[in-house]
């Protein structure tokens, strides 16, 4: 039987490295990253778990990415560059306001971040053509499927100031051969650059990986269900998702009505044509899975109902309610992908109400499914409790789209409605009973409750480690604005937090031999 990483017991830390501090407006992964995985090794957790690492999209969401494959450029450690000789000293001392940002400030970390990867792009010539040849070489050959591509996307995008593909001239935005051949060479100097950003993206993810490996900490993953329609994804294969003949959507993205909202979701993503893919033996997915598996460990498998059925939703409708469930060849797509990657280290994302066909295909490939403790005390999903948990599961504190437990606990208090207030407030005396806490320091007491569970793998976001309240929330779902900017101070991360961590870790026999891995 094909060895999962899920099957022994552990835990770990969800952080995103954009949260980590650092002097240059936003978290990335140079120095900080690197002691981040020394204080992971110290606290005795095997897991350090990412969002997606793609560019950032609409509303710098790391879920609306314009790439699947490509890295994001904000995380390219100016440090580590400095170091290697890309840049120099004087040239990287960040603006006082950066160097202070208690928050990620998105605007202005960008401008610092690209004018300084414009600089290191410059010398990076002289080193490529010496030190780093053969290095960069055999990054272009192994990335040769979506390198190329996306790099004339990212200056073609830039040439159309910033305008979506479906406006550029139709034989750009149809990639008609000779129209994309003159655009190759009108723009070198631009793709050329793409492809230095994305180089010194891998290197620095594979210095860090390294890291990661000599601490015993393993790396966790994160692949959205769904692509931007305004991406280089649907822009080099139209042909796997459902557009017309201009790349315009026919049918879009969602979920349908349920109890947290009557309208349903209406996300506007294209929609994958899966009797395409299938006909294609899925090699657009594959690549992209292997491409992720690359890069961790294993991997979270984001809104994994989809993968039996998905909610289609007319281009026109104004809400969900117009949509309808559409089958998915799901048990031909994970034997095909078993075959072609040699095991499935992956977790499903399956929250919510989930129907007993998800699960069965969930099963059936030995994939552990995620239970969120904050959702086992509202009366509707006691299967969230821990005393309910099977072995084969992924256990949150909460996750990034959720409030955090000091936050959750304390959400009777922020209610203006007294009946939701009253509600909230029985949930929260329903939670510190069945945890045995007494409301103080609760978010120990519910990272106990999660390490001390049968699931094999226990994880909890840094602000539950650090018991933040909702001011240090990732995202609030359905809001566009306001997410995806928390970091964390370097003087927060103590050692006694350390030991803590490590201590009840030790105690539900969670901390990683750190042999053979």
């Amino acid at each position: 039987m094909t060895f999962s990483p899920f099957d022994e017991r552990a835990s770990g830390i969800l952080l995103h490295p954009s949260s980590l501090p650092g002097p240059h407006g936003s978290g990335d992964l140079g120095p900080a990253a690197h002691r981040f995985v020394d204080f992971l090794k110290a606290a005795g957790q095997g897991w350090w778990q990412m969002l997606p690492v793609g560019p950032l999209g609409g509303g710098d969401s790391p879920y609306d990415s314009p790439s699947t494959f490509a890295g994001n450029p904000l995380l390219i450690s100016l440090e580590l560059l400095a170091r290697d000789g890309l840049l120099e000293a004087r040239e990287i001392q960040a603006l006082p306001r950066l160097a202070r940002a208690s928050a990620c400030l998105w605007p202005s970390a960008r401008r610092y971040r690209m004018q300084r990867l414009r600089q290191a792009f410059e010398r990076f010539g002289a080193r490529v053509q010496h030190d780093w040849a053969q290095e960069f070489h055999a990054f272009r050959a192994d990335t040769e499927h979506w390198l190329r591509g996306y790099a004339l996307y990212r200056a073609l995008k830039r040439a159309h100031q910033s305008r979506p593909w479906r406006d550029w001239d139709p034989d750009l935005a149809l990639r008609r051969p000779e129209a994309l051949e003159r655009a190759e060479r009108e723009l070198a100097r631009e793709v050329a650059f793409e492809e230095f950003v994305q180089f010194a993206f891998h290197r620095q993810r594979e210095e860090l990986r390294r890291h990661c490996r000599a601490a015993g900490v393993r790396l966790l993953g994160d692949v959205p269900m769904f692509v931007a329609h305004d991406g280089a994804d649907v822009w080099q294969h139209r042909e796997i998702f459902q557009l017309d003949e201009r790349g315009e959507r026919r049918v879009v993205a969602g979920v349908p009505p349920d109890y947290f909202s009557s309208d349903g979701q209406l996300w506007g993503n294209p929609i994958y044509d899966w009797a395409e893919l299938e006909r294609r033996g899925y090699d657009w997915w594959i690549r992209r899975l292997r491409g992720t598996l690359a890069r961790f460990d294993a991997v979270r498998l984001d809104h994994f109902i989809a993968f039996h059925r998905y909610w289609e939703i007319p281009a026109w409708a104004k809400t969900a309610r117009e949509g309808r469930f559409v089958a998915v060849p799901g048990q031909d797509f994970f034997s095909k992908l078993r075959e072609a990657v040699g095991g499935l280290p992956f977790i499903a994302e399956d929250l919510g109400l989930v129907t007993e066909e998800v699960h069965a295909l969930r099963e059936q490939f030995g994939l552990p499914g995620m239970r969120v403790l904050e959702f086992g005390f509202s009366g509707d999903f006691r299967d969230y409790q821990p005393h309910r948990y099977p072995r084969n599961t992924v256990v949150y504190t909460g996750t990034h789209d959720n409030d955090t437990i000091a936050g959750w606990l304390s959400s009777h208090a922020k209610a203006a409605d007294a009946g939701e207030r009253e509600r909230l407030l029985a949930e929260r005396q329903r939670a510190l009973s069945y945890a045995g806490s007494d409301g103080v320091d609760a978010h120990w007491d519910f990272i106990r409750l999660a390490l001390s569970s049968v699931a094999n793998t226990a994880l909890f976001p840094l602000q539950d480690v650090l018991g933040l309240g909702s001011e240090a929330r990732m995202n609030v779902p359905g809001t566009p604005s306001g997410n995806w900017t928390y970091r964390f101070r370097e003087d927060q991360l103590t050692p006694a937090i350390a030991e803590r961590l490590r201590a009840l870790s030790e105690a539900y026999e969670r901390v990683p031999s750190r042999s053979g891995r």
